[in-house]
C-alpha cells in the first residue's frame, strides 16, 4: 500500500493520497488550503490516477482545494451532510472572520458531485477499503476513516482533528461540543488495535498504542474520567 502525505497551506493540514501501489487509482483525503499543487505533485511522482476525494470533516482548512482538485480530475468529494454546509459557507463553520486576504486565495462552494457519508458506510475506492464513523466533537460531521491491517501491514486510522499525536481537536468552534468529542474517542479509538498507525489532521503520524498510554485526553476517557478542556490547536 502507498500513502503519501504533505502539510499544505497556512495551518499546516496534512493531506493524504492513498493506493495499493505506485501507478494505481487513489483515493485523496482533505485536500485543503493551498494543497491543489501539492496534490499534483504528489500524482505525478506516484504516477497515481485519482478516484474520489473523502473529507474528514468541513473546516475550510481540509476543504479549500476540494473544488479545482475534483474539477481538475472529474471525480466525487464524500462528505458527511452535517458538515456539507461549511463549503460554500466557510465563515458560518468559523463563528469570527477568515480574512479578506485569506479568503481571496479561498475557493468557496461545492465540486459537481458531492455525496455524503453515513456512520458505518463501507467504502469501496480504488480497491481500497475505507470504513466510516462518524465522529462528531470537532465539527458535527466529523468522520474518521479506518482501514485493515493485511500480513504485516498495520491497520491505518485517517483520524482528522478527533485525535491528534498527544492531543485532541478544539470543540470551541460552531457545532463543537466536548461532550461528543469524548464520547468520539470513546466509541471510536479506544476499541482500536494498539498498532493501528495514526494519521491525523495535524501534526506527526503516531498509533493507537502510544496514544492510549501518554494522550493525556485518551487516558482520562479511557479511565472513564471524562476529559479536559480540549485544546485550541488547528483551525
Amino acid at each position: 500500500m502507498l500513502i503519501a502525505g504533505f502539510p499544505a497551506g497556512a495551518w499546516g493540514t496534512n493531506c493524504y493520497l492513498v493506493a495499493p501501489a505506485a501507478g494505481e487509482e487513489c483515493v485523496i483525503i482533505d485536500p485543503g488550503h493551498q494543497a491543489a499543487e501539492g496534490v499534483e505533485e504528489a500524482l505525478r511522482k506516484h504516477r497515481l490516477k485519482p478516484v474520489a476525494v473523502v473529507l474528514t470533516h468541513g473546516h475550510i482548512d481540509h476543504v479549500a482545494s476540494v473544488v479545482p482538485v475534483c474539477g481538475a480530475h472529474d471525480v466525487p468529494a464524500w462528505i458527511h451532510p452535517e458538515d456539507r454546509y461549511m463549503m460554500s459557507d466557510p465563515g458560518k463553520a468559523l463563528g469570527r472572520s477568515i480574512g479578506m486576504p485569506l479568503m481571496g486565495e479561498l475557493t468557496v462552494g461545492e465540486p459537481d458531485d458531492v455525496r455524503e457519508l453515513a456512520d458505518g458506510a463501507a467504502l469501496d475506492l480504488a480497491g481500497l477499503e475505507f470504513s466510516v464513523a462518524h465522529a462528531p466533537g470537532h465539527t458535527k460531521g466529523s468522520v474518521t476513516f479506518r482501514m485493515p491491517g493485511a500480513a504485516d501491514i498495520p491497520p491505518v486510522f485517517f483520524s482528522g482533528d478527533l485525535l491528534f499525536a498527544g492531543s485532541v481537536g478544539r470543540t470551541d468552534l460552531p457545532g463543537g461540543s466536548m461532550e461528543d468529542l469524548v464520547e468520539s474517542l470513546a466509541r471510536v479509538c479506544l476499541p482500536l488495535d494498539d498498532s493501528t498507525v495514526v494519521l491525523s489532521g495535524h501534526g506527526p503520524q503516531t498509533t493507537i498504542g502510544r496514544e492510549r498510554a501518554t494522550n493525556p485526553y485518551l487516558r482520562q476517557v479511557a479511565a472513564g474520567q471524562g476529559a479536559s478542556q480540549a485544546p485550541r490547536r488547528g483551525m
